[in-house]
């Protein structure tokens, strides 16, 4: 494979690392600024519509909570319940959701930001790699 086409692959994967890299860090800043600006509320934890009381709970729950203005909301939990305190029809749970888009929440100790960090790093290391492989194919061509 020539030298043009290598920095061609490698410029691509860099501009993928890159996108993955600003996924990670928009998604860390959400989270931060809901924590930091969201309002804090009780959210009623609702089984899924269609599911039957005897079968296995969804991952993720519906939340049901009252905005300050009266506003009934209904989302998705956010993230999946840790295995040690699964949630029930009926359990209540602390989030926090931001005023101007009450559809964005953060669940209060549930933050688990893992993910947004798995992609910082990956991008971050397939940004490295790609420019590493520039410069590689840039001293041999």
């Amino acid at each position: 494979m020539g030298t043009g086409a290598v920095a061609v692959l490698a410029g691509i994967a860099a501009f993928g690392g890159l996108l993955g890299m600003l996924a990670g860090v928009h998604g860390l800043r959400q989270v931060r600024r809901v924590q930091r600006t969201g309002t804090c509320v009780t959210a009623l934890v609702k089984r899924p519509p269609g599911r039957g009381a005897d079968e296995s709970p969804r991952p993720r729950p519906l939340l049901q909570f009252v905005t300050g203005d009266g506003q009934v909301v209904e989302v998705v939990c956010p993230v999946t319940p840790p295995a040690r305190h699964p949630l029930d029809d009926g359990d209540r749970v602390l989030l926090r959701y931001d005023p101007a888009d009450p559809r964005s929440v953060v669940v209060q100790g549930w933050e688990n930001l893992g993910l947004e960090r798995a992609f910082i790093a990956g991008g971050a290391t397939v940004l490295l790699l790609s420019l590493a492989l520039v410069a590689v194919a840039a001293t041999r061509g």
